[in-house]
């Protein structure tokens, strides 16, 4: 988007991916060593090795790995801020506090049910209304509408996650949209954040972007048909496949409303 404005600006925009990208990273650690402590990890887990679960590493040393990565994505943070103004300090603290908060100190969020609204905020307004305004230096309701469709797909990635641990996250007390849902309507849910994210690009046409932003990312459509369909009938670790395909249908979805805005 800042491209077919003419303002796009290299070493901003990478400044971002680099401290977004070691929030994340520190959100896992904390995330690995809080869920462990937790109960919410044991050896029932279906998802993905977690290192303090299987004895890798300690819950110590992760969460100095999680103060570590996020001190280098505040020490990032100064440049973005001196570009971006007040906004950018705002939302950046704020990630850092919830990359903590999620699993981590007296209220988990993530055990309440937090976890969703949080990845669509971070993940999605965040995570492209700030990219755009550190390069631009302007505030831009075209990328707030833009950072809907990314924040839903963002958003079904925490849902599929949920729903393969929903046994061992009930068992756990980690009331998860999930397991507040149940199974049959956590997968009405992860339905409807796939459609919901192709329903809301006319809505980018309608503020000025190009046609193409509305038509282009429907060449994902299939993708996300199919992975809805897994999800009808997949649980437990056979939702891993379901998780990975997710991501790729995001990042390919992103990939096309990019080009739609450079076309």
């Amino acid at each position: 988007m800042a491209a077919a404005e003419g303002e796009a600006r290299a070493l901003p925009a990478l400044a971002a991916l680099a401290a977004a990208l070691l929030i994340q990273v520190g959100t896992n650690f904390a995330n690995d060593a809080f869920d462990f402590e937790r109960g919410a990890d044991t050896s029932e887990r279906a998802g993905p090795l977690r290192a303090a679960q299987a004895g890798l590493i300690s819950p110590a040393a992760l969460r100095a790995a999680t103060l570590a990565t996020f001190a280098a994505a505040a020490l990032i943070g100064l440049y973005l801020i001196a570009r971006g103004g007040w906004p950018i300090a705002v939302f950046g603290l704020l990630a850092l506090l919830a990359g903590y908060a999620y699993t981590g100190g007296p209220v988990p969020l993530g055990y309440r049910g937090f976890g969703d609204p949080l990845v669509f905020l971070f993940f999605g307004v965040f995570a492209v209304w700030g990219t755009h305004r550190v390069q631009t230096l302007g505030p831009s309701d075209l990328a707030l509408a833009a950072a809907v469709p990314i924040g839903l797909l963002a958003t079904a990635l925490i849902a599929v996650n949920n729903l393969r641990d929903i046994e061992t996250d009930r068992r756990a007390n980690k009331r998860t949209l999930a397991v507040r849902l149940g199974p049959s309507g956590a997968r009405r849910y992860y339905a409807l954040l796939l459609a919901g994210s192709y329903l809301a690009l006319p809505g980018l046409w309608w503020l000025g972007a190009p046609a193409a932003c509305a038509w282009l990312p429907l060449l994902a459509a299939p993708l996300a048909w199919r992975l809805w369909r897994k999800v009808r009938v997949e649980e437990g670790a056979a939702l891993n496949e379901v998780l990975v395909g997710t991501a790729r249908l995001q990042l390919v979805f992103a990939a096309l409303l990019a080009g739609g805005f450079i076309l």
